[in-house]
């Protein structure tokens, strides 16, 4: 609270010094507070209340125009006069030619004093445009952040609303947290979050690919071991229908080609046995 009564006494301020606008014509107008007599030059008299960079240098160079012919009617009317009152006087005024180279040698002088003179005063007159170019961008930019600093309170104020409404939604949000811990991480552990899921779904995605290149392969594997098994289903049949028939025929006795197949595995028998025992029936 106390620094927004701080910015408000220093918005009044600065409001209050920038009250009488700034400008060449109205810092002149104590030099112009004698009585004001009708202008007779042909400058329009409209810049002084509308001033411009233009309409002044217009001004300042139709007035060093004036003044040059002024200067030079009175130089050509002093001169005259001095000339007149020189001829007509009582006695006479005589210059002798000594004189006038004196004076010729005074006059060198005196020009080139006035010729350094001048040089400071164009260097005063520079320094001085100079300056005034500088205060000018100064008081410019101080009446552009005295108009930024007005509209800060309401900126501000702005600004505090939305801060509250924002911890109000916040609370809010709180209230309806999730009981999956993920859904109530902050935004970087968020973010985290899903380019680690990223990067799974990624390897998923290439583990996916490599099997599906795989699995023409896999499937011609397959058909080729179906058909073998089909194959040894088939002989297993063959065996086990063969087997039937031959313990059917035992249970029935058999006949003399039994007989002799018995004798075979029989002297079979025999001969392993000995084999494996290393002795002689």
């Amino acid at each position: 609270m106390a620094d927004r009564q701080d910015m408000e006494n220093a918005i009044q301020e600065l409001q209050a010094l920038q009250e009488p606008s700034l400008s060449i014509i109205r810092l002149s107008e104590f030099i112009s507070a004698a009585p004001t007599t009708h202008r007779t030059s042909d400058v329009s008299s409209c810049t002084l209340d509308n001033p411009s960079p233009a309409s002044l240098e217009a001004d300042l160079t139709h007035y060093k125009k004036l003044f040059s012919k002024l200067r030079f009617s009175y130089l050509e009317q002093v001169t005259k006069e001095k000339f007149l009152r020189a001829i007509i006087g009582e006695p006479p005024q005589i210059v002798e030619p000594g004189e006038n180279a004196e004076l010729e040698r005074q006059l060198v002088d005196v020009k080139e004093v006035l010729k350094e003179q001048k040089l400071y005063v164009a260097g005063l007159v520079s320094e001085l445009e100079e300056q005034g170019r500088q205060l000018s961008r100064r008081y410019k930019m101080v009446t552009l952040e005295t108009e930024l600093l007005a509209t800060l309170p309401a900126q501000i104020d702005g600004l505090k609303k939305t801060l509250e409404d924002l911890r109000g939604q916040n609370r809010s949000s709180d209230e309806r947290r999730s009981e999956d811990p993920n859904l109530n991480l902050p935004l970087p552990a968020t973010q985290a979050l899903v380019e680690e899921r990223r990067a799974e779904l990624e390897g998923v995605n290439s583990q996916l690919r490599s099997l599906q290149q795989a699995l023409p392969r896999q499937s011609r594997a397959l058909e080729q071991q179906r058909r073998e098994l089909l194959k040894l289903e088939q002989e297993r049949d063959t065996a086990m229908l063969g087997a039937r028939e031959a313990l059917e025929r035992k249970r029935e006795g058999g006949g003399p080609a039994d007989l002799h197949l018995k004798g075979r595995w029989l002297r079979g028998v025999h001969t392993g046995l000995k084999e494996l025992l290393g002795t002689e029936a």
